[in-house]
């Protein structure tokens, strides 16, 4: 069906998309986005007037309309560069990308070349007004990038900043033509997807989790009896984990699936098995044509099933052998060598017992960028802008990678803000920000980090509710080591009876949902937090998710409730054990001290 040109004219002046019009008259967006062009339908660029009418407005805050008769600004632009940007500050995606686009767009400005940035949150500093030379506060669709190239005509555009919604568009972009600065689409599409990534890894004879696609429940199920409980279960093209998930058992697995309703032919899954008790690592790099060219190698404190933006990140590494780190250079070298990677990227890794696999591979900077150019004092985001430009860089100094000091990353919840939510950990991300710190050893770095978001000093009294009986058994050391400080121990049931049968001083808790008081709420171990009797507690919950309303969520959700600071994760309670240990003192002991002081330290030999 074909659109006469009054009615094409009122759909776009009333915000219908080119995808949109195509949908409702069995069309795609490119034959309507023909259509349009042919009758001379294009969008106008706009100043958005930030006076009021009061005065003439000269701006660069620029938008896209249907309802003007001219453009204010001359296009095209000479030796342009349109950057596209992170969008809506939300779980998954949030400043560490704006840093990115910000960092991007001043050494492209100090190169000489005009920056145009588009994208669509005032919240961001890269919708500052003197960040770039032009901004377009504009969705960032295929729609929108194709009408502002069409317009400002730049040399390229740069993907690989703004995280997973401008990388998503990679591939359709080089299909019309508009050229993607640095990584091509073609190895951005092999990255992304989880069926051709694995089956590199394969041609690279690279090591991964055993995976296979699947498009029906019974195939699910098959390779689940084949590889055994837990898998874990990956959509492609997905920041944050979004739709991820772990089953432990045939009646999860199939309670997800069904929920999801995304197995299919035409939305096919792939699923992995889930290593336990394993190590997760972070690999970010800034690669020229395959060649990596800097690095950082971080290590998750969370063992790996949590989220690399929940997980508690270290940099560098202090917990991984010296083999670990050797295979881990050299799997990244062949993969960027494969993909011949030009700018930034990031590789997942998991370790178990120095056997070393792949998770994925993002070829885009990755949330951790800011974090590891600050500790190393190595802008990774500015070496990666003039490699993308083809313009002259310095290689780093080996020696700037061996460093005095420890950078901790820690994340940050908004559990208070979300009535009802369990505050717990997984592969799908919940956190809204994090805090990094740095100090003169991981303990340092480490106290200062979760001071940073919410706990507190001194502790004086905890409640422990540590779950199963491994988790007894790997955190008695660390339960042994509260009790030699002097700090009061409160415990649930099966807790404080294997606290009592080692010999740990303990007052026991009874269940919130055993103990309520008159008015039915639950008592027991939730009135010592309502009552501020203990200055943290400490939860591990248990694997067995059946009940919607557990006594450990009680718990938990009492913590929050109540302000009062909550560790969820076995590595983090252990590590916590170890770090107060050694910095015994109050806050005053802690090191405080400028970044530069860290930075431009000389490196000890």
């Amino acid at each position: 069906q074909r659109l006469d040109e009054p009615t094409l004219r009122r759909a776009k002046r009333q915000g219908f998309s080119d995808k949109a019009i195509g949908r409702l008259i069995g069309s795609t967006d490119q034959d309507v986005r023909a259509r349009r062009k042919a009758l001379g339908i294009t969008p106008h660029v706009r100043q958005i007037d930030t006076l009021a009418a009061e005065y003439p407005a000269q701006t660069n805050y620029l938008y896209l309309t249907y309802s003007a008769d001219g453009s204010d600004g001359a296009f095209p632009v000479d030796n342009a560069v349109l950057l596209l940007g992170s969008g809506a500050y939300r779980i998954g995606c949030s400043v560490e990308f704006d840093w990115c686009c910000v960092t991007a767009g001043l050494t492209l400005r100090e190169m000489g070349y005009r920056t145009v940035m588009l994208n669509y949150n005032p919240e961001t500093v890269s919708t500052d007004y003197d960040e770039f030379h032009q901004l377009f506060f504009e969705e960032i669709s295929f729609e929108s990038v194709q009408d502002i190239c069409d317009i400002v005509q730049p040399m390229g555009v740069v993907l690989a900043m703004g995280g997973q919604i401008p990388n998503n568009l990679a591939v359709r972009l080089d299909q019309v033509g508009i050229r993607v600065l640095g990584t091509s689409a073609a190895s951005i599409d092999s990255a992304e997807s989880r069926h051709r990534f694995s089956a590199l890894l394969d041609e690279l004879e690279i090591d991964q989790p055993e995976w296979r696609e699947v498009t029906t429940i019974d195939d699910a199920l098959a390779f689940a009896a084949d590889v055994g409980y837990p898998v874990l279960v990956r959509p492609s093209y997905v920041l944050s984990g979004a739709a991820m998930a772990v089953a432990s058992s045939d009646k999860e697995f199939v309670r997800y699936l069904e929920r999801a309703a995304l197995v299919s032919p035409e939305y096919p899954l792939v699923i992995s098995k889930f290593l336990e008790n394993a190590k997760e690592i972070e690999f970010d790099a800034v690669a020229d044509r395959g060649e990596i060219i800097a690095y950082a190698i971080s290590e998750h404190v969370e063992n790996a099933g949590v989220h690399s933006g929940d997980a508690t990140l270290v940099f560098p590494a202090q917990r991984m052998y010296l083999e670990t780190i050797r295979r881990i250079r050299k799997i990244a070298r062949r993969i960027a060598q494969r993909l011949e990677i030009t700018g930034p990227f990031n590789i997942q890794f998991i370790a178990k017992d120095n056997r070393v696999r792949v998770i994925e591979c993002n070829l885009r900077a990755s949330r951790s960028f800011p974090f590891v150019s600050k500790v190393i004092n190595e802008n990774f985001i500015e070496l990666a802008t003039r490699i993308i430009m083809g313009q002259p860089y310095e290689r780093p100094d080996k020696q700037a990678f061996e460093l005095n000091h420890v950078g901790v990353k820690a994340p940050q919840f908004s559990f208070t803000r979300l009535d009802g939510a369990d505050p717990t950990l997984g592969v799908e991300m919940a956190s809204t920000g994090e805090v990094g710190c740095l100090g003169d050893d991981f303990n340092e770095a480490f106290i200062k980090a979760l001071l940073s978001v919410g706990y507190r000093r001194p502790v004086q009294s905890m409640l422990l509710s540590v779950g199963s009986a491994a988790n007894k058994g790997a955190m008695l050391g660390a339960m042994r080591d509260f009790a030699r400080m002097g700090i009061t121990l409160h415990a649930t049931e099966g807790t404080a009876t294997f606290l009592e049968e080692h010999d740990v001083p303990v007052t026991r808790a009874g269940w919130p949902l055993d103990e309520r008081d008159g008015d039915g709420r639950p008592g027991g171990a939730a009135d010592l937090i309502r009552g501020r009797e203990v200055d943290l507690v400490i939860n591990i919950p248990s694997h067995d998710r059946e009940q919607e309303l557990t006594n450990g969520y009680v718990i938990r959700r009492a913590a929050v409730d109540f302000n009062v600071p909550l560790v969820t994760n076995r590595q983090i309670a252990e590590r916590l054990a170890e770090a107060m240990t050694a910095v015994r003192g109050g806050d005053s002991e802690l090191a405080i001290k400028s970044w530069r002081t860290y930075a431009e330290v000389p490196l000890e030999v």
